[in-house]
Order: C-alpha cells, then structure tokens, then sequence
C-alpha cells in the first residue's frame, strides 16, 4: 500500500506541474486525486491551497470515503473532495481532474444546462468514442460553496448522463476523470482543445 501511494503522489505531481505550465491550474486553483485503494475506498489527492507549479509528493494527502485524512500529514484536503469521492464512486473512476482554464470557465457560462461538442476528430481520445459523429453532452451544474450539497447535485447529473466524460461547474472550471490517471489526463488535454475551439469559434461569430 505505501509503494502505491507513493507512486500515485509522484505521479499527481508530475501531473499538476504539467497542467500549471499550460495554464489551466494558475494560482492555487484545481485539484487532482487519484485511487490508491478501491475496496476500503482510500484516494491520494491534492490538498487545499497549494500552488500546483510548485507541488511537492509530501504534500499530497490520503483521504477515506468520508473525505477524512487517514494519517498525520500537514495540510488540509481539498474543500472539493466530495467530488472527487462522488465521481469515483459513480464512474468507478482511477483519477479526478479539476481545472480552472479561462475557456472552460467563460464557455461555463454562456449556455444554460451543457454544451454540446461534435464532429470534432479529437472527440475520438475520449474513452469508448471511435468516430468524430459522435456528440458529446458536458453537462453544466451551478457552483456552490456547499459542498455536500454540490455533491448530491453532481451525483444526480452523473445519473442522468451516463454517457458524459465530464462536467462543468458554473464560472467554475471543468472535472474529467479516467480509468487511469494516464486517461484522465488525456480527457482533460482532450477536452481543453476542444472547449478552446469552441470559444474561439464563438468569437469569430
């Protein structure tokens, strides 16, 4: 168990810094967590507050099912681990991403319930979508500083799309998850792109 949290801390790390460098985790936005544990739920993952350029493995922590730390490390859980515990419990998800980019969070805001992206060739790097006809549904949910609350809200829109790669949060940013934390993080340059497009796009109109 150590061995896989260790590898798993490494592994955010290195992710986090990749994700900063792009610009869609500036300042001490976003979270990342990835399952180390699946049977006694346990989730490595990022802590709140901390700058994710700068991130280092000491500073990631373990969590339980409850969002409660398992051990004595310094640092405080992400306010926003309810989520990660929801969409692992509900898309027997490997790893959660959270990013707060500037067209995830402008294109968050200018439609009602979701957007709609299709006929795009980098629609085929999601899990299971094997053409560009296929028509993905990023459901929109509205932010909240209550997050047990904000849980269950994002609990029911998980049911209500099973088909969805991820979800936006309202003048928020964007949460993709994967199998892995290779696949997560292959939805989340995916989506990225694809967001980029359509707010450009839109501009252009």
């Amino acid at each position: 168990m150590t061995e896989k949290v260790e590898q798993a801390k490494s592994v955010l790390v290195e992710l986090a810094q990749s994700l900063h460098a792009r610009g869609w985790l500036q300042g001490t936005s976003g979270n990342l967590s990835a399952v180390v544990e699946r049977e006694r739920l346990l989730l490595a993952i990022t802590p709140s507050g901390a700058d994710k350029g700068e991130l280092h493995p000491s500073q990631i922590l373990t969590i339980d099912q409850n969002c409660e730390m398992v051990n004595s490390s310094p640092g405080k859980p992400s306010d926003e681990s309810p989520l990660h515990v929801c969409i692992v419990k509900n898309r027997d998800a490997g790893a959660v991403v959270h990013t707060h980019s500037v067209w995830t969070t402008l294109l968050s805001d200018v439609r009602q319930d979701g957007i709609s992206i299709e006929g795009y060739e980098m629609l085929k790097g999601l899990n299971g979508v094997t053409t560009h006809e296929h028509k993905e549904w990023v459901p929109i949910i509205e932010n909240s500083q209550d997050m047990l609350a904000l849980a269950k809200t994002l609990e029911d829109k998980l049911a209500r799309n099973p088909a969805a790669h991820a979800v936006l949060l309202r003048r928020h940013g964007l949460y993709t998850w994967g199998r892995t934390i290779t696949e997560a993080k292959r939805h989340v340059e995916i989506l990225e792109f694809l967001f980029e497009v359509l707010g450009r796009r839109k501009s252009w109109s």
